[in-house]
């Protein structure tokens, strides 16, 4: 009897891991569309492929609306999806709002804690649990100091997202830290990150760029108002930096990010529950990449030390980007 008692135990254990028999839906939404974020979706859905999963997936772009974010997690809740991916924190939020039983998994979001979607990292809250891409800030302004030689940096941000609003004060606390000054502009939506960058660029030696949506969903204009400036960029997203431009850029693998998201709802599918999982950091030093753009420091008129060439595992250089 007692092996039949513990054979039953095991079996039971088993089936909660086990791969799901039916096809599932599942919902995947962003707040805007751009290559960190197209990366981090991506990699979601290998993750989920890759455990043997069968799914039909709704991918939806909010365009960086509040509302249209809110309108997709309702979408999702009436589809009756059976896991909700929330990518950056507006639309996470949305989710965690619209839907209270289904499972809601965040990715990218800055401060979840901050934000309310969990009371703590150590564990998720309620059907909500996710990713959190927590950028060490205060070391990347001390970098750029030490690259560059900045005095003032600048910083644009967008006022109405709760991620921006923390990352801010890290900024702050790491100017204060590095003994720099700073100068900020706020924005609410893209089409203002030009207007932004002209109005800050002639005040400041630097701009720090931390994982803002907004901004990084027109990055293509800041590049160039701080290009034709000759100021140096320093951002904490490598995959804008690809696409060359940027002086200086160290950040997790937004791939990398996706899959880590996606293996949480692997979990979920198999039988976890989000109030049981921890949030997920991206700490593991080949979770990081490393961006130095020769072309820009040039047009900055910058010196690189080599050590830093050396450590770069990207370098940027007469229009071509290389890796190690």
């Amino acid at each position: 009897m007692k092996k039949l008692i513990f054979i039953a135990a095991l079996f039971s254990a088993l089936s909660i891991y086990a791969k799901p028999a039916k096809k599932v839906k599942i919902g995947i939404a962003k707040i805007v569309q751009h290559v960190a974020l197209d990366d981090i979706e991506r990699g979601v859905i290998d993750a989920i492929k890759d455990a043997g999963i069968d799914a039909d997936y709704d991918l939806q772009n909010a365009n960086g609306d509040v509302g249209t974010a809110a309108q997709i997690a309702n979408q999702f809740k009436s589809e009756k999806v059976d896991v909700a991916v929330g990518i950056a924190t507006p639309v996470a939020v949305a989710l965690a709002t619209a839907i209270k039983t289904t499972p809601v998994v965040f990715g990218t979001v800055t401060d979840p804690v901050g934000a309310g979607l969990v009371s703590t990292v150590e564990h998720g809250q309620r059907n909500v649990t996710g990713m959190s891409d927590a950028i060490p800030t205060e070391q990347h302004i001390k970098l750029f100091k030490e690259a560059a030689g900045i005095k003032t940096l600048g910083y644009i941000y967008t006022s109405n997202e709760d991620n921006s609003a923390s990352a801010l004060s890290l900024v702050e606390k790491g100017c204060k830290e590095a003994g720099i000054n700073l100068v900020t502009q706020s924005i609410t939506k893209s089409d203002e990150v030009k207007q932004a960058a002209e109005a800050i660029v002639n005040r400041v030696d630097g701009i720090y760029l931390s994982t803002d949506n907004t901004v990084f969903s027109a990055i293509a204009s800041l590049v160039n108002v701080f290009g034709k400036a000759k100021k140096p960029i320093f951002s904490g997203d490598v995959t804008a930096a690809k696409e060359g431009g940027i002086f200086m850029a160290s950040g997790f693998n937004y791939y990398k990010a996706g899959r880590a998201t996606g293996e949480m709802v692997v979990k979920i599918l198999k039988g976890a529950k989000p109030a049981s999982l921890p949030v997920k950091f991206m700490t593991d030093p080949s979770d990081s990449d490393f961006l130095i753009d020769l072309d820009s420091a040039k047009n900055c008129e910058i010196s690189i030390d080599q050590n830093y060439i050396d450590s770069a595992n990207f370098t940027y250089q007469n229009g071509k980007l290389s890796e190690k």
